[in-house]
């Protein structure tokens, strides 16, 4: 069963910001993953984020699209069974985590 896909106001407008192919590669794995987004630990194709020294990112998820240089990070719902996109960037570690730390406070 597909899980309901949300975005938040920030990762639409960084959806926007892509050209139209790098839209539909990310469409395309956003629709994959969303098949089964759960941790890969159980089972699923998302790739779990952990705490370091910068970021604190326990409990979200992240989808690496490495031919484009992006990423994906995303949280689960998993009452409503929702898949909330939280930023759509470049693949830049740092930057690309320090974001979504600052999206989801």
């Amino acid at each position: 069963m597909t899980w309901v896909i949300k975005y938040t106001e920030e990762a639409s407008k960084d959806l926007e910001e892509l050209d139209n192919s790098q839209k539909i590669q990310v469409f395309k794995a956003i629709k994959k993953v969303s098949g089964n987004p759960l941790p890969n630990i159980e089972g699923g194709y998302g790739k779990p984020l952990g705490n370091h020294s910068v970021t604190r990112l326990a409990g979200y998820l992240k989808i690496t699209l490495k031919r484009l240089g992006l990423r994906v990070v995303y949280g689960l719902v998993r009452e409503n069974k929702t898949m909330n996109i939280i930023i759509i960037s470049v693949r830049s570690d740092e930057t690309v985590y320090k974001m979504a730390q600052q999206r989801i406070k």
